[in-house]
């Protein structure tokens, strides 16, 4: 069993000031693989006393330096990578192939984006010609906290560490309990890349811990969080007494729009997205909305591909999805199950319990529910497993009601033939992104929602300048240049 029970405060590993140990479980086994130590009030504050005190020199380094930096962690995730994708399968169950080609390689992706981004960043810029002495600066907004979630623990990671520092912030990290391992890998990288000491800390610990002193403390200046809307809210209230910025990257009920014309392999491609990394991705397209003429057909091919995809071990090399993280996380779904089959959804594959073969483990058999109604429960929350609920409209106005009669607005979906319907449906969908026809987003694109999703914009230039504040400056001497 791994034990790594200390924390990355001001560039040394230290022992907590309160010893709290926490198991971490491995959900393909349900067995501890590692034991860490959960932070205290004073853990965190000496971790933030660290990054307040290493800040002032690091916001007015050369931004070179800090892109220096930078360069350094990627280069310590190339020697280390399988170190990586192995931490995050055991700690959160993604199969160890997926692990290594999706969950690890975010680290490079991302990095490789913000470093293209920060490359093009003026600093300080003339307001206009209107304007020529009025000077517009950009400058970090000083020690932030980092709260990141399990689900996708390097992505989220990069995708608030990297930026900031680049900015010219320092920061705490409070990675997930759940999958604490690579975060704490992460750290590692910072070390040996170089990053001064009080730039980069790590506090491991819990929500109700950690997490509410980082989002209340006076001398942190920012919360980047990304996790679920119930925690957001939470996070917001303990915020607002200091009036820190807050940045939310919260959960999603993504609408897949399915239309006749569809390419041949539309419905499959929905399905497989959905139950990718277990349904564990807040963007997952976890409602297909379908045609009419072409509903019954798509069901077909739906329960085709749900009773085709394996189940196991996140051990095991293959094309198969893994447990879902937590004993927590599997009864809230099988709960979601039995909520869809009482409210008169139609199960047309996988349903309750163990995959066929299996007693223990947390896995969830890939299940697809037909005919379901809006306003059912399966159809209104966020369930994060994999659970598809597939459900018919007759017209393209009628699959848009649908699709934003949400709470949420993270991703959002379309699968048609017709170009001038996928861009007049882009701009009606209330989301902060659109992918259609299995086109992903492309390198540096925000990644972001609205309403209950939260309204972060995470990657690329946005990405950076979340952690910007931007100072106007009259009477700039242009001679003394």
């Amino acid at each position: 069993m791994i034990a790594r029970r200390e924390f990355y405060i001001d560039g040394q590993w230290v022992a907590p000031l309160v010893a709290r140990d926490c198991p971490v479980i491995d959900p393909s086994t349900e067995e501890p693989c590692a034991v860490i130590s959960l932070g205290s009030d004073a853990d965190t504050d000496r971790a933030v006393a660290a990054a307040k005190a290493a800040f002032p020199a690091w916001a007015a380094t050369d931004p070179a330096v800090r892109r220096k930096a930078v360069e350094g962690i990627l280069e310590q995730y190339y020697q280390r990578k399988e170190e990586m994708a192995q931490a995050i399968s055991l700690e959160m169950g993604a199969p160890i192939d997926m692990s290594r080609n999706d969950q690890a390689e975010c680290l490079p992706w991302h990095l490789k984006n913000f470093l293209k981004a920060f490359d093009h960043i003026e600093w300080i810029r003339p307001l206009g010609p209107h304007a020529p002495d009025t000077m517009i600066a950009l400058e970090p907004i000083g020690v932030v906290g980092l709260i990141t979630p399990w689900n996708w623990p390097m992505n989220q990671v990069t995708l608030k560490v990297i930026p900031a520092l680049l900015a010219g912030c320092t920061c705490v990290l409070k990675p997930s309990e759940e999958s604490p391992l690579s975060s704490m890998l992460f750290a590692e990288f910072c070390h040996d890349a170089g990053v001064p000491p009080g730039v980069f800390n790590l506090v491991n610990g819990d929500g109700a811990g950690v997490g509410t002193r980082l989002s209340s403390h006076p001398d942190v200046e920012m919360i980047s969080f990304t996790g679920s809307t119930r925690a957001g809210r939470a996070i917001s209230k303990a915020a607002a007494e200091t009036l820190k910025r807050v940045t939310l990257e919260l959960g999603g009920k993504g609408a897949n729009l399915v239309f006749a014309d569809a390419d041949a392999r539309a419905v499959e491609r929905g399905v497989r997205h959905m139950m990718n990394n277990s349904g564990q991705s807040c963007n997952a397209p976890s409602r297909m909305l379908v045609e009419r003429s072409v509903y019954d057909r798509a069901v077909e091919i739906a329960v085709e591909v749900a009773n085709g995809i394996k189940v196991g071990p996140a051990s095991e090399p293959g094309n198969h999805i893994g447990p879902v993280v937590n004993k927590r996380q599997w009864e809230q779904i099988q709960g979601y199950i039995q909520k869809g089959i009482d409210e008169g959804a139609r199960l047309v594959a996988g349903g309750l319990g163990l995959p066929e073969g299996m007693n223990k483990g947390y896995y969830v058999r890939p299940t697809v529910f037909a005919d379901v109604k809006p306003g059912m429960t399966i159809e209104r929350e966020e369930i994060f497993g994999p659970v598809l609920c597939m459900i018919p409209f007759d017209s393209e106005e009628e699959a848009v009601r649908i699709a934003n009669d949400t709470p949420y607005g993270l991703t959002n979906y379309v699968q048609s033939a017709d170009g001038a319907r996928r861009n007049r449906l882009a701009r009606q969908l209330r989301a902060g992104m659109v992918e259609m026809n299995g086109k992903s987003r492309g390198a540096g694109a925000p990644f972001g929602g609205v309403k209950a999703s939260g309204r972060a914009r995470e990657g690329g230039v946005w990405g950076i300048e979340e952690f910007l504040e931007v100072k106007a400056i009259s009477g700039w001497d242009l001679a003394a240049e």
